[in-house]
């Protein structure tokens, strides 16, 4: 692990010379026109395309939907539908005659019954378009990230807070919007992107030999969007070689234990778990179907049983107090690599005020303290064979899922990037964090230390903290700075022109040093008392 944020001399420098700024800015130019051509594509494939339940319909249909349910359906045999709302009008109440299916179940039923009844243009050329949405949208997002090779390497002063995009004017607001109805779509509308998910077709059936759903559909365009993001992360910090190894740790994690060891598990039709996913933020992780599908894994499922429960109380507890919550936040966590490549342009946005630390640690803890209820009635519920709680636990788990898991990770957490700054679920919300963060105030080596004596209060620090930390109110004071909510990513470091900000692991007892402080103005009040009770000397 890496323990300073220290620039190599100059490598600052502009290493790009022979191009004029008006090549990089044409190539800045031409990347977001092929982003937006790709992103608008994307979001048109929405609708092109109809219907027909026909054989072919039920037979890709049949993968996630019982016989009995496609049966059902046979009055519409070969009906051919030209809208979404139209298919779904007459197919819900076939499906679900009695109303008995619970709104997951009947929502995951019409998702696979639409995506195989789809017909049009992406079903037929869904290679093309893969191309004219997300490889388009990747390549600009390349040539754009390239484009800063034009610049000087780190943050500068460069107008950031008159960015309509990333100062909530009114494309962040767009911006911003967008996300946050993709997500709510996503999560509970998903039979409205049935289109978007058969893009990812032959990419998960050439990882897991099975046709994509909406989950794959969003951990694919989540890796995509940390390793082309994390490209710009490379040249914007290309001077910095602490950022250089974090960045490419954030885009190992995602896309190796993240999106494909779990693919290939599933291929090999064995247990699939994200392997870094630590309790309680895999909070479905001691749910009784995830219990006993891990048990009836196999010697690999009891591995990553073992291995989940090793890593959650045995793992983040001894790395925490190694390095604090960085070697986690900032190195490994998927939540934490995608608020640090796509979210980075939004960094400054964070609200630096004691009323939101203190809004932060309510929530936070709040979030924490629903996980652990949840937990031990979990673990209560399948001990005891449902005998203890009942029903009550599931009731808690649809809850927790539904408000925490899926509004505040999820459409608050990403979608309000451009609102509230890029670490709004993992500074109001992560329960995982809190845990962490206890153990960082508490007992662990981690610390940045501050030189008071060099601090000329640029701000620069503070501005790019994205966990709304007031970081130069530390460094004026030279005091070291321990904090439950920092994540280490020595952003605070990199932009610091006069090297004051340090990150560095001390013995636990050795990181606070306000005590020391307080004594040292405590003898200078004690020098100025006696300077003033002394005689002054008549001529």
């Amino acid at each position: 692990m890496t323990h300073d944020t220290k620039t190599t001399p100059g490598t600052s420098k502009n290493i790009i010379s022979g191009h004029s700024h008006k090549s990089f800015r044409a190539l800045k130019i031409l990347g977001v026109i092929l982003f937006l051509t790709g992103l608008i594509t994307f979001t048109a494939g929405i609708f092109l395309g109809d219907y027909q339940l026909s054989d072919a319909a039920y037979e890709r249909a049949a993968y996630q939907t019982p016989l009995e349910t496609l049966n059902s359906l046979k009055p519409l045999h070969g009906r051919y539908f030209t809208s979404t709302p139209q298919i779904l009008e007459e197919i819900t109440p076939l499906i679900n005659p009695d109303g008995n299916l619970g709104s997951y179940q009947l929502g995951q039923y019409k998702l696979w019954i639409l995506k195989g009844a789809a017909v049009g243009p992406i079903r037929e050329h869904t290679g093309l378009f893969l191309f004219l949405t997300l490889g388009l949208a990747i390549l600009g997002g390349l040539l754009y990230a390239l484009a800063g090779l034009a610049s000087p390497a780190g943050i500068k002063n460069d107008g950031i807070f008159f960015s309509s995009a990333m100062n909530r004017g009114l494309v962040g607001i767009l911006l911003g919007g967008y996300l946050i109805s993709f997500y709510i779509i996503l999560y509970w509308f998903p039979e409205y992107i049935v289109n978007l998910i058969i893009l990812f077709d032959p990419v998960s059936e050439l990882l897991r030999s099975r046709p994509a759903d909406q989950w794959f559909l969003y951990g694919s365009l989540y890796t995509v969007a940390v390793a082309v993001m994390g490209t710009r992360m490379y040249i914007k910090y290309r001077h910095n070689r602490y950022h250089l190894i974090r960045t490419t740790s954030i885009i190992f994690f995602q896309t190796g234990f993240a999106f494909l060891l779990p693919s290939i598990m599933e291929r090999l039709n064995q247990p699939s778990m994200d392997l870094k996913n630590a309790w309680p933020l895999n909070y479905s992780f001691f749910t009784d179907w995830n219990l006993n599908t891990l048990l009836s894994g196999g010697n690999f499922g009891l591995f990553l049983l073992f291995w989940g429960i090793l890593l959650s109380l045995v793992v983040v507890p001894l790395m925490t107090y190694r390095y604090g919550k960085r070697w986690y936040c900032s190195w490994v966590c998927g939540c934490g690599g995608l608020a640090e490549t796509l979210g980075d342009p939004f960094r400054q946005l964070s609200n630096k005020s004691v009323r939101a630390w203190r809004v932060e640690r309510v929530l936070i803890y709040s979030v924490l303290v629903f996980a652990l209820v949840m937990t031990v009635m979990q673990v209560a519920n399948y001990l005891s064979e449902g005998a203890i709680f009942s029903s009550y636990t599931w009731r808690v788990n649809q809850a927790y899922s539904f408000f925490i898991g899926s509004i505040f990770a999820g459409v608050v957490g990403t979608g309000f990037y451009p609102l509230m700054g890029n670490r709004v679920w993992c500074r109001f919300g992560c329960p995982l964090a809190a845990i962490m963060g206890i153990i960082q105030k508490v007992k662990s080596r981690f610390v940045i230390t501050t030189n008071g004596a060099q601090c000329i209060s640029c701000g620069n620090c503070s501005t790019y903290c994205e966990m709304g930390i007031d970081v130069r109110w530390y460094a004026q004071r030279g005091q070291n700075i321990v904090r439950a909510s920092c994540v280490g990513c020595g952003i605070c470091a990199a932009v610091c022109p006069r090297g004051v900000l340090k990150l560095e692991n001390t013995a636990p007892g050795e990181r606070y040093n306000v005590a020391l402080d307080d004594a040292i103005i405590a003898q200078l009040d004690r020098q100025e008392a006696r300077a003033d009770s002394t005689p002054m000397l008549m001529d």
